[in-house]
C-alpha cells in the first residue's frame, strides 16, 4: 500500500523486506482465510500476528491499538493468527495503520511477534453457532473450599516408594497415582480381578458422601486415578471403556482451571471450561459417546468477562482473550462395572457390537476382502455425501496440472468427484474414483493416438456405442458412476491394479488419496508399478497419501486443526491451512512423536515396512480429528441423510438425543515419513523429482526414465 505513494527504487533494504512481508500476510489471509484486503484507508484493519493462535492476548494487544484512538471493538477468533480492530475513526486507523505496522509486541510466552496491518472493508471468520453442553454434561463450581483442595494436594505423596502399588513414578507428560484399580491407558479400561490393596484414600470418602447425599453423584466411586499435570500437556481424546465402568465418571479439578474439548463423533467440538476446585459430571451421552480430552497447549482461550466461570466458551470474538496454564492436578473417580454395558448407544459400545473389528490381513485374498468390505462397499455407501464434501482443489496439485503442456494425456488415478479434470481446459484427462481403487478414463477426444481401452474388467463390459464417445470412463461404484454421468462424464467398472490403459500411453498421472487405501505393502506396490506403467518416458506421475505425522516441523495438519463447531456454521472453503503463520514463526507448545521409523529400500523389496508388526491384530478404529496411533486402521465415516436406498439407518442412541446418523468405517494405511518416497525408489525406470508434506499427506512426483 505504501508503495502506491512512493517508488520501490527510493525504498530502503529495510522498507523494501517490511513490504515484502505485509504482503505475504496479505496473501495468506486472502488465500487461507478469504479475507480480502483493500488499498485505501477504512475503519477497520486486520492484524496480522496478532491473534489468539499467535499467543497475543486480548490484554496485550487493546492497550497498544487504544494508543492511537477509540477502539470500537477488537474481535479476536478463537486459534486465529489474527485480530480484527474497528476503531471510531478512519483517521484514527490510519494513524494505526502508520504506527503499529512491523511493530514488535511480546506475547504471553516472552516471545517477540512483528504485527502487519491491513485495511479491510468488512470482518469476516467462521462463525462457530449456538452450543450447548454435551447432553448429560453438568460442571459444579466451588464443589470443595480452597482449604479442602490445599488438604487434597497435600494428602498425594508423590515421593513415596515406588513399590508401593498404588505408585505409578509418571506418565510421558504427567505423574500419576492410582487406588482401587490401576487404570490402563493404552485400552481404558482396568483389570477387574486385579484390586490395588488399600481402596481409596480415607480423606475422599466423607467428600464422596457428601457428594452423593446432596445428589451431586449417584454411586459411589470404586476407582480414583490422580493425575498432576504440568502447563502445555494434554489428555488424548477418548471414551472410557464402556464395559469398563459405570455410566457415572466424574473429576476434580485443583490447582489450576482447565478448558476441555468434547468431540461427538459428527465432528462437533464443545470447549467446556473447568474452573479450579470444580466437579465435572460425565453421565449418559456425554460419558458414552462424546470423547473428552485436553489439547497440549500452555495457553487455554477463554471468555474475557470476569463474570464467566464454567461451561462452554462461547463463538464471542468481542470477549476471547488467553488464560495460562499453571500445574492442575485432577481426581478422576468411576464405579468398576461387574456387568456387561447395556448403554442406548450399541454400535460404540464394546459390549454390544454385534461384529469385531476385522484383523489385519496376512495375504493377498483377506487384504482383497478387507478393501472390499471397508473400502469399496463403504463408498458405494457413502457416494453422495462424500462427492458433497470435495470440492476445493489443492493448490499444489492445481499447479502441477497447470505447467503441463497444452494437450497432455493425463490419467487422475484418483479423481472422487472429478474436482481436478476442470484445472486445465487444454488437457485430456483420464480419471478414476480413489476411494474405491478403480479406474474411470475421461479420454476427449477418445484417440488410439492416446490410448487404447483393454476390455478386461470383470464385472459388466463396455456396450459397443460407447467406444465412440468423446469421453469414457470406469468405477467400481454405480453411485459414482451416476456422480461421473450428472456430470457429463461416461463412466464403467473396471480393476484399478489393472488399468484399461496402454502402457506408456500417458504424460502424467496424478494419483490423490488413493494409495493409502489399499490393505499390504504388496498391494500399494502393485498400485505404484501400476501408475509408472501407464506413463510414457519422460512422463511425470503427483501422488498424494496420507501422512501418519499430522503435526509436522511444530505446525499441525488442518485435519487436526479444524474442529467443527456446528454444522450450519459459515465457512470460507480452503483445503489447506486456515490457522498458519503469516511471516513470524509460532512459539512451540508441544509435540508429536512419531509412532513409526523412516523405513528403508529392502523393506519394500521384502514387501513390508519396518513399523510395530500388526499381523493377527485387531485393526483399531480412529477417533477423528486427533494423532494417529496407528499405521493401519479404521477411519469413521459419519454419513448425513439417507445411508442408502435400501438399508434403514441405525442411529448412534435413543430418539431425541444428538445422532449423527450411521457410521461406516474406511480402511487406511497411513505412511510415515519417508515411506511413499522409499517404495517409489524401488520401481524400475522411475526418478524422483521432488518429495514432500503437504498439510497432513506425504507427496511424490516422479518420472519415467
Amino acid at each position: 500500500m505504501d508503495s502506491n505513494h512512493q517508488s520501490n527504487s527510493k525504498l530502503g533494504k529495510t522498507e523494501k523486506k517490511f513490504l515484502r512481508k505485509q504482503n505475504k500476510a496479505r496473501h495468506t489471509l486472502l488465500r487461507h482465510e478469504g479475507i480480502e484486503t483493500v488499498s485505501y484507508a477504512t475503519q477497520i484493519l486486520v492484524v496480522a500476528n496478532g491473534g489468539l493462535g499467535n499467543g497475543v492476548s486480548r490484554n496485550q494487544l487493546l492497550p497498544e491499538l487504544e494508543k492511537l484512538g477509540q477502539v470500537d471493538a477488537l474481535l479476536m477468533p478463537p486459534n486465529k493468527p489474527y485480530s480484527f480492530v474497528t476503531y471510531r475513526t478512519i483517521e484514527e486507523s490510519k494513524k494505526a495503520y502508520v504506527t503499529l505496522n512491523g511493530q514488535k509486541i511480546v506475547d504471553d510466552l516472552g516471545q517477540k511477534i512483528i504485527l502487519y496491518l491491513n485495511f479491510v472493508e468488512k470482518a469476516q471468520w467462521k462463525e462457530l453457532g449456538l452450543q450447548a453442553l454435551p447432553p448429560g454434561l453438568k460442571v459444579v463450581e466451588e464443589i470443595i473450599s480452597s482449604e479442602d483442595e490445599k488438604l487434597l494436594l497435600e494428602s498425594v505423596n508423590w515421593t513415596e516408594d515406588t513399590d508401593n502399588p498404588n505408585f505409578q513414578k509418571s506418565l510421558k507428560h504427567r505423574r500419576v497415582k492410582h487406588f482401587g484399580y490401576e487404570f490402563l491407558y493404552e485400552n481404558n479400561n482396568v483389570h477387574k480381578d486385579k484390586p490395588l490393596p488399600g481402596g481409596l484414600p480415607d480423606i475422599c470418602d466423607s467428600m464422596l458422601e457428601k457428594w452423593l447425599k446432596e445428589g451431586f453423584i449417584r454411586h459411589k466411586p470404586d476407582q480414583l486415578t490422580v493425575n498432576q499435570y504440568e502447563p502445555g500437556h494434554g489428555i488424548p481424546a477418548h471414551v472410557d471403556t464402556h464395559s469398563a465402568f459405570e455410566d457415572e465418571i466424574i473429576s476434580l479439578s485443583l490447582g489450576s482451571e482447565i478448558v476441555m474439548d468434547f468431540k461427538h463423533p459428527d465432528g462437533v467440538t464443545v470447549p467446556v471450561m473447568l474452573p479450579r476446585r470444580s466437579l465435572l459430571v460425565m453421565t449418559g451421552e456425554s460419558r458414552y459417546l462424546w470423547t473428552h480430552g485436553i489439547t497440549p497447549r500452555k495457553f487455554d482461550t477463554v471468555q474475557a468477562s470476569k463474570g464467566h466461570k464454567s461451561g462452554i466458551i462461547t463463538g464471542d470474538v468481542g470477549d476471547l482473550t488467553l488464560s495460562k496454564r499453571g500445574i492442575r492436578t485432577s481426581f478422576t473417580f468411576r464405579k468398576v462395572r461387574q456387568t456387561p454395558c447395556d448403554c442406548s448407544y450399541p454400535l460404540v459400545c464394546d459390549s454390544q457390537k454385534k461384529e469385531p473389528p476385522p484383523s489385519f490381513p496376512d495375504s493377498d485374498k483377506e487384504a482383497s476382502q478387507l478393501e472390499q468390505k471397508y473400502v469399496h462397499q463403504v463408498y458405494e455407501e457413502i457416494a453422495g455425501h462424500f462427492s458433497s464434501t470435495r470440492h476445493t482443489p489443492w493448490p499444489h496439485i492445481v499447479e502441477f496440472l497447470k505447467a503441463l503442456p497444452s494437450g497432455s494425456l493425463v490419467a487422475d488415478v484418483g479423481c472422487g468427484n472429478g474436482k481436478y479434470l476442470g484445472i486445465n481446459k487444454e488437457l485430456y484427462m483420464a480419471i478414476r474414483d480413489p476411494s474405491l481403487l478403480t479406474t474411470r478414463l475421461l479420454a476427449a477426444p477418445y484417440s488410439s493416438a492416446h490410448c487404447s481401452l483393454v476390455l478386461q474388467w470383470k464385472q459388466e463390459r463396455l456396450p459397443p456405442p460407447l467406444l465412440h464417445s468423446p469421453a469414457v470412463g470406469c468405477d467400481r461404484s454405480q453411485n459414482l458412476v451416476d456422480i461421473c454421468r450428472e456430470r457429463q462424464f461416461q463412466a464403467f467398472v473396471c480393476d484399478a491394479l489393472a488399468v484399461p490403459v496402454r502402457s506408456g500411453s500417458c504424460d502424467a498421472c496424478i494419483s490423490i488419496a488413493v494409495i493409502h487405501h489399499f490393505a499390504t505393502a504388496e498391494r500399494r506396490m502393485a498400485a505404484l508399478q501400476e501408475l509408472a506403467r501407464l506413463l510414457r518416458p519422460g512422463g511425470k506421475a503427483l501422488i498424494y497419501v496420507w501422512a501418519m505425522e499430522q503435526e509436522y516441523k511444530k505446525k499441525k495438519s488442518k485435519y487436526l486443526r479444524e474442529n467443527r463447531t456446528s454444522q450450519g456454521r459459515q465457512e470460507i472453503n480452503s483445503d489447506l491451512s486456515a490457522q498458519e503463520q503469516f511471516v513470524e514463526p509460532m512459539p512451540d507448545t508441544g509435540h508429536q512423536d512419531s509412532a513409526c521409523s523412516v523405513p528403508s529400500i529392502n523393506d519394500f523389496q521384502k514387501g513390508r515396512c519396518n513399523s510395530k508388526e500388526v499381523a493377527n491384530c485387531k485393526l483399531p478404529i480412529h477417533t477423528n480429528r486427533t494423532s494417529f496411533h496407528s499405521q493401519d486402521l479404521l477411519v469413521p465415516w459419519h454419513l448425513k441423510g439417507n445411508a442408502s436406498k435400501e438399508k434403514p439407518t441405525e442411529p448412534f442412541g435413543p430418539a431425541g438425543t444428538h445422532d449423527p446418523g450411521p457410521v461406516f468405517h474406511r480402511y487406511y494405511h497411513v505412511f510415515c515419513e519417508g515411506e511413499l518416497e522409499a517404495a517409489c525408489q524401488t520401481l524400475n525406470n522411475v526418478s524422483i523429482l521432488q518429495s514432500y508434506y503437504d498439510q497432513g499427506n506425504w507427496c511424490v512426483i516422479l518420472q519415467k526414465v
